[in-house]
């Protein structure tokens, strides 16, 4: 059931990676970062994650935040069982650690980047590196997509999971 719920929040992802603007109501708004991430199609692990977590709600909320979204490849890369491990119930609380490492308050364009070595506390208390000189990298991550845009941040797709310290 989670990993149906991620694989629409991926379809979302995946409009707003085509470079579109699609809107989630038929109605001119913007979709939220969790629709958008179902839209795109290729979150579908980080979806299931952000279930899992409970997070749900707080990234339909009013934000800003800004995401660093890894994409399925990414938590693919990460040693066997990994993953399943940290989707256990009895470990929500290291799940959560992990995706809110991801997530720093406010809304952080690209451009607003440009030229710095940062550390850029996220919500979960801790601070990842981010070095935009060439290209932008976050920790050990690099950002292949920048600044899709939703109604409550935005997002910039990561081909690494960052992992707090």
């Amino acid at each position: 059931m989670l990993r149906r719920t991620f694989f629409s929040a991926a379809a979302g992802l995946a409009l707003a990676l085509t470079g579109t603007t699609a809107m989630a109501d038929g109605h001119g708004s913007k979709m939220d970062i969790v629709d958008t991430a179902v839209s795109a199609g290729s979150f579908t692990t980080l979806v299931a994650a952000v279930q899992a977590a409970g997070l749900v709600e707080t990234l339909k909320g009013d934000g800003p935040f800004t995401v660093f979204a890894p994409t399925d490849d990414a938590f693919a890369a990460l040693p066997a069982g990994t993953v399943e491990t940290l989707l256990k119930p009895e470990n929500r609380d290291q799940l959560v650690a992990v995706l809110t490492y991801h997530v720093v308050p406010g809304k952080v364009m690209a451009s607003d980047l440009s030229g710095k070595k940062l550390s850029v506390e996220t919500v979960n208390g801790q601070s990842v590196q981010i070095s935009a000189f060439s290209g932008v990298s976050v920790d050990n991550a690099k950002v292949v997509q920048a600044d899709i845009d939703a109604s409550n941040g935005v997002i910039h797709v990561i081909d690494a999971v960052i992992l707090p310290k």
